[in-house]
């Protein structure tokens, strides 16, 4: 009975070393699992980080986006391709050149998205670079009557252009539905058939999303690719760089004949028309007008009263017989030299001979 308690006592010390043993490699085992996942698992972010950029970002599908037809399908514009700075550019040029065209139906467009989908603005558009008097309802309210116009105007706009090899990326569901990639599609197309005074930034891509039935969602890219107008000053700039100066000489030498009159002179073309104030003053000298101070900003300071001021030169200019430059004025502003020799060259030609 006594060697019991001691043996038992005995014992026991190597039952718990035995259990301290198996927990210890237990525990090693665990530690070492859970330090290979942390490595795993930061070897996959790191993967993730590098591979991110290169992937398409997850794009919100809104539930109404979902609800189509048997075979059909949505395509919407990614988020993200929005704020792509050519997109932007594009849309702007495009608003611009709707607002100057409907200038007379006092029609401001501001959104084309919202403005565009109910075909009122795509009607008075076409008629007026068509010169053609379509026979639609002046003002539709219901959907059916929006659409029953936008069929109108949009087979007109496509029996003008499809003769021309257009391809037509444009539907009345895709632009009553406010696709703004199909929009821009159908104005880019207007704007290039009708020859718009404007130039379009090139190579302008997107990310668009594509909804199936069944809520079947897949990613590709539009490229609004179209042939870059092309004048003498890209092939000079191209090709022959070297009679660049020579071009810059004489526009200098025919503007500084007229600025010397104000004691004016200039040295440097691109940088001394950016804020319009020459370009107006020249204008008033070459139609031998006093242009008053309270229309310009003769000491600009913000890019945008740089942009006022060419731009009221180009008004200038269109009031003196002259087509409106292509060159926008705010490439004029930011320095760009082909925008700049553009409408300098086109002011040489009309006054070269004038005194």
């Amino acid at each position: 009975m006594s060697l019991t308690p001691s043996a038992s006592a005995s014992l026991q010390p190597a039952k718990m070393k035995k259990d301290e043993s198996f927990l210890g490699k237990l525990g090693g085992t665990l530690v070492r699992k859970k330090r290979a996942k942390e490595v795993s698992d930061l070897h996959e972010e790191g993967k993730n980080a590098i591979n991110a950029p290169l992937l398409p970002s997850a794009t919100e599908i809104h539930p109404e986006d979902t609800l189509l037809e048997e075979n059909a399908e949505r395509m919407m514009l990614d988020p993200t391709s929005r704020e792509n700075p050519k997109f932007k550019d594009l849309v702007k040029v495009l608003i611009d050149w709707i607002n100057s065209e409907l200038e007379e139906e006092r029609i401001i467009v501001k959104d084309l998205e919202e403005d565009c989908y109910d075909g009122q603005v795509l009607q008075k558009l076409f008629e007026k670079l068509s010169g053609r008097k379509l026979n639609v309802a002046e003002v539709t309210q219901s959907e059916i009557g929006q659409k029953q116009k936008l069929q109108t105007v949009l087979e007109a706009v496509n029996n003008t252009l499809r003769p021309h090899g257009w391809t037509l990326e444009w539907s009345v569901d895709s632009i009553h539905s406010k696709n703004l990639v199909a929009i821009v599609y159908l104005l880019v197309a207007l704007a290039m058939h009708f020859q718009a005074p404007i130039r379009l930034p090139e190579h302008v891509t997107v990310q668009v999303v594509v909804v199936k039935v069944g809520l079947h969602v897949c990613t590709s890219f539009k490229l609004f690719s179209f042939p870059a107008e092309r004048d003498a000053f890209d092939t000079l700039l191209d090709h022959a760089p070297d009679k660049l100066n020579v071009v810059k000489t004489s526009l200098i030498t025919f503007v500084n004949k007229h600025l010397n009159k104000l004691n004016l002179e200039v040295t440097e073309l691109e940088s001394q028309f950016a804020d319009g104030v020459y370009l107006i003053l020249l204008m008033g000298l070459l139609e031998d007008y006093f242009v008053p101070l309270y229309n310009f900003f003769l000491t600009p300071e913000s890019f945008e009263q740089k942009v006022h001021n060419v731009a009221f030169a180009f008004e200038l200019m269109q009031d003196g017989g002259l087509k409106k430059p292509k060159a926008r004025p705010e490439d004029v502003v930011n320095l760009n030299l082909k925008s700049t020799l553009r409408v300098l060259y086109n002011l040489f030609t009309n006054y070269k001979n004038s005194d």
